[in-house]
């Protein structure tokens, strides 16, 4: 972590988040800036009337920064960045292998592994050029973003066709985000291909839940696809899809939306704000999954300019406490969980914690850490644990594993978010 004055920081860091206007109730800001204090409420403003560019996961400060870091040899980015050149997909000899249907889901001819391992290599060079400057890198990552637009025509599969359209649709924006203005990307054509290949799916599925019951589905499930529609949307500079996602976020009737994903709060022994996640029932691999679905979407907004971080009394950063409590290997209190399934609402309840997957490591947690701790100066002491001691430096898709949860994220945050 970086040792510079917590004075000189902080002065920063207030004339940050005054441009920004985005803690907007009086005394806000100086709540913000208080280690341990009661959070304040905030909203999510419309769309902005102008998009920053780039402007998802990563903003040109975080990029610049990296690239400062890394070229000074200075840890934690350098170790990040070790992490980065390191794998597999990070290399500018990747040949990409488009598909032109990708198919996810039991009975269908699944090639879905081929388009997320081309996604992470996509992002992986982006990076690589965003903070190094090398050219083979930024020509395999637009080859990669190209062969695809060019190819790809429909998601198909079981109801996972929506996962599939939902996560590597968020990802793949970000990957083609940090190309924008690269010589050879054919930018307009992979915007065609997330409006009519992606979009399609993410807003069915977040308009008619794949005709099921309201509450049948994971808040993932909502969360992927919320992330994929704004992602678009900033990638296509439409305000109309922007707010389509962040208006699901503050009410949506699904359990994506913040208020269903974390539908129980509480205080622990040691004062600490704690929020249950929906899928704290059901098995520790998806809650921390969800960790990463929603902080890339609240990181997304923020580069826009919009706080869900925040919103609702930091509802989210309850949840995350909450998440890395029970995954350093600590208790936390559980509330019976009861939701109605299939078409029919047939009811079911989970009435402990789910303790399958307790400790997986999953690169979600340097942007929740470094947003709380070192953007906010906030005590996220559960976070922070999970970070420094299980996680850090935070490598990304080919690091965790061959299999679909592996690259359910990009990762790298000790390189990009690291302050």
């Amino acid at each position: 972590m970086s040792r510079t004055s917590p004075h000189r920081q902080q002065s920063e860091e207030q004339s940050e988040l005054s441009r920004r206007g985005l803690l907007r109730t009086a005394g806000g800001l100086t709540a913000a800036l208080a280690l341990g204090t009661a959070a304040t409420t905030t909203t999510a403003d419309a769309a902005p009337a102008t998009f920053t560019h780039p402007g998802m996961l990563h903003n040109a400060g975080d990029i610049n920064r990296a690239k400062v870091r890394v070229a000074a040899g200075t840890d934690p980015w350098l170790s990040g960045w070790n992490r980065l050149t390191a794998n597999s997909h990070a290399q500018s000899t990747w040949t990409p292998n488009p598909q032109s249907i990708v198919y996810r889901g039991s009975g269908y001819p699944e090639n879905y592994g081929i388009l997320y391992n081309d996604i992470a290599a996509a992002y992986q060079n982006a990076l690589r050029w965003q903070v190094a400057g090398t050219a083979a890198n930024g020509d395999c990552a637009v080859n990669i973003l190209n062969a695809w637009a060019g190819t790809l025509t429909s998601i198909q599969g079981n109801a996972d066709r929506f996962l599939a359209a939902g996560i590597y649709g968020w990802q793949f924006a970000n990957a083609a985000e940090l190309m924008r203005g690269y010589a050879g990307f054919d930018l307009a054509a992979f915007q065609q291909m997330m409006r009519d290949v992606f979009y399609p799916l993410n807003n069915q599925f977040l308009t008619g839940h794949n005709d099921a019951c309201i509450t049948n589905y994971w808040a993932n499930w909502d969360l992927c696809n919320m992330a994929s529609v704004l992602a678009i949307g900033i990638l296509d500079d439409d305000g109309a899809k922007y707010d389509q996602a962040v208006t699901y976020f503050t009410s949506g009737a699904g359990n994506g939306s913040i208020e269903h994903a974390v539908p129980y709060l509480y205080t622990d022994s040691d004062g600490y704000a704690l929020g249950q996640w929906q899928e704290s029932g059901r098995d520790q691999g998806h809650t921390i999954m969800g960790m990463g679905q929603m902080g890339a979407i609240c990181e997304m907004a923020w580069n826009q300019g919009d706080d869900l971080y925040s919103y609702d009394n930091r509802r989210f950063m309850k949840a995350a406490q909450y998440v890395a409590k029970y995954n350093i290997g600590q208790d936390v209190p559980y509330t019976t969980y009861s939701w109605g399934s299939g078409q029919n609402c047939a009811q079911q309840s989970q009435t402990v914690i789910g303790s399958g997957s307790r400790g997986q490591i999953r690169p979600v947690w340097a942007m929740l850490h470094f947003h709380y701790n070192r953007r906010l100066y906030l005590d996220d002491t559960y976070i922070s644990a999970m970070y420094d001691n299980l996680v850090a430096p935070e490598g990304g898709g080919g690091d965790y594993g061959s299999t679909s949860g592996g690259y359910d994220q990009l990762g790298f945050g000790t390189l990009m978010y690291a302050k």
